[in-house]
Parts: structure tokens; sequence; C-alpha cells
């Protein structure tokens, strides 16, 4: 058998996880090795089990059976939900409030959080009249300031405009830059073969077929990934 720990400097491994919700299996995983040396997207149909699975590799949740381990220390990690709750209060505030978690969090690290996702000029506006992108860039930024070892972000740009995508696109490629590693979900399969460089290919709650992204999108190894590039891709 291939040492698959091998082909990466640090990654998670996964052994006989067992997630259960409402008498179903939503993540069955007998063994599996996910880089987290470069940017991963989780992509699957609906209901596949990608938002499970990054709950579960941040520890927001803890599988019913089985252990997740990962090969460097300290494993810290920051999730940014698809829908991420604001405060009512202005955008610094919001951006603020991991503070409370790392009192070591300086202000001038604050400020340039809000200078690096242009959202300095809204420093002090309500946070809810923000739009989706602007939201959504605020939730970046609170994760950066978490000082992570890797993002995990669930449909980082669902419900945004193309111009609010390529933003957030253009933050995440960045984040390598910063000594960060992605792990996202994402039905964009443009947007994925755009900045991922690895494919975690979820159905069923199973991690069907994983690798490098030209060799997935180009000759996919199982049937249940052919399906599901077959249904979501433009046919040419």
């Amino acid at each position: 058998m291939v040492n698959q720990s091998a082909q990466f400097s640090k990654f998670i491994e996964l052994k006989d996880v067992l997630v259960k919700g409402d008498g179903a299996t939503i993540l069955n995983i007998p063994h599996a090795i996910i880089p987290a040396d470069r940017i991963t997207a989780c992509i699957g149909p609906n209901g596949a089990g990608k938002t499970t699975l990054l709950k579960l590799l941040t520890g927001l949740i803890t599988p019913d059976s089985g252990e997740i381990t990962y090969s460097f220390a300290p494993a810290k990690t920051a999730l940014v939900l698809h829908h991420t709750p604001m405060i009512k209060a202005s955008t610094r505030a919001n951006l603020s409030i991991v503070s409370d978690a790392d009192p070591t969090i300086t202000f001038n690290q604050i400020n340039a959080i809000l200078q690096q996702t242009g959202l300095a000029h809204l420093a002090d506006s309500p946070a809810h009249k923000l739009s989706a992108g602007e939201r959504q860039k605020l939730c970046l930024g609170r994760a950066i300031l978490q000082k992570p070892n890797i993002v995990l972000l669930d449909e980082p740009t669902a419900n945004l405009d193309p111009n609010a995508s390529e933003q957030v696109e253009i933050m995440i490629g960045q984040f390598k830059t910063k000594g960060l590693e992605v792990i996202f979900s994402s039905h964009q399969l443009a947007q994925v073969q755009r900045i991922a460089e690895y494919i975690v290919f979820i159905d069923g709650g199973e991690i069907k077929e994983k690798g490098p992204i030209g060799p997935f999108f180009s000759n996919p190894q199982t049937q249940a990934a052919k399906r599901y590039l077959h249904r979501e891709l433009p046919r040419k």
C-alpha cells in the first residue's frame, strides 16, 4: 500500500470516523488522509456531508466513533460557515469579537485586517448594513485574527455577485503567503478549478475519491465522480 501521508508535509488523518444524526449515518470514513499543506476543495452533491466534515476537522462536532489526528502542532483551525451571524454593532466590533477569546489581539492588528479586507472605510458602519460580499470579507478577516494554521470555509462565495466572489477568491489565494492553508467546500466547480490544488470528493457521506485537481477533472477514477462531473460541468 502506498503511504499517502508521505505525499504531504502536513496532513489530517481520519480513522474509522462515524458521524450519525437523526438515526442516519452522515459521515462514514474508514480511513482518509487529507492534505493540510495546500488549498483543498471538498466537493459533492447537496447533503453529501461536506459541511459536517469541515465541522469535524475544526472540532465543532465530535465523531460518534473513530479518531482524527493532525501531523502538526499546534493544530489550530478557524471555521467560516456559510451563514455567520453578526452582532448588532459596527464592523470593527464584529471583527474585534474574537479578542474575547484571545486578549493578545491588538488594536493595530484589527486595523491591519480592516485595511487588508478593504473594510477600513466601513469600520464604524453597522455590520448588518454591509453587503453580502463585505460580510464575507469580515468573516474571513475574523478568521485570520484567530491566527490559525488552517482556515476552513463552507461555501465561501455562495450567493455573492461575480465581483464579490472574485475579491473573496483573491483573499483565499493570499492566505498561503500568510502561512495559512485552506480547506473549503464549494458547488462552483469553475471556482474549484481556479483556486484549488487538491480535491476531496464526498458522496453519500463517504469520501469516494481524492487527489490532485488536474487528474480528478480530466480522468476521475470512480463512477460516482464521473456521474457528478457529467451532471455538474457544462457540456462542450
